[in-house]
């Protein structure tokens, strides 16, 4: 199994700044993609990042240009730079790796609890 755990959630201004951290824990022979996504009150949940091993990223739209994700694979972490933030980012904010276990040896999502941020206007 593999544990998500997230942390830097919470309440900002408008034109804020937060960063989200996520670690990794667990039988963790390998993480893939590691990511961010989001649920909003009322909506689907979405991407928000993405990064692979290597550094490739991707981002949705929305956030592309405030948005910055970055991960350290010696510490199985990812972490999300948030920037110029606007009340259309509260959400409920996922972090998800793709991992391969001892006891589960192919790919396969994991994903944390959620921590909730908040942005007023």
């Amino acid at each position: 199994q593999v544990q998500l755990v997230e942390s830097g959630g919470g309440l900002v201004q408008a034109g804020g700044s937060l960063r989200l951290s996520c670690a990794a824990s667990g039988n963790i022979l390998s993480i893939n993609v590691m990511g961010w996504y989001r649920q909003g009150p009322g909506k689907q949940r979405e991407l928000v990042a993405t990064i692979s091993t290597r550094g490739s990223t991707n981002y949705a739209d929305s956030v592309k240009g405030r948005f910055t994700i970055s991960r350290e694979n010696a510490k199985n972490a990812v972490y999300l730079q948030m920037s110029s933030l606007k009340p259309d980012d509260t959400a409920v904010y996922y972090c998800q790796a793709r991992a391969v276990t001892t006891t589960r040896l192919y790919a396969y999502d994991y994903w944390g609890q959620g921590t909730q941020v908040t942005v007023s206007s």
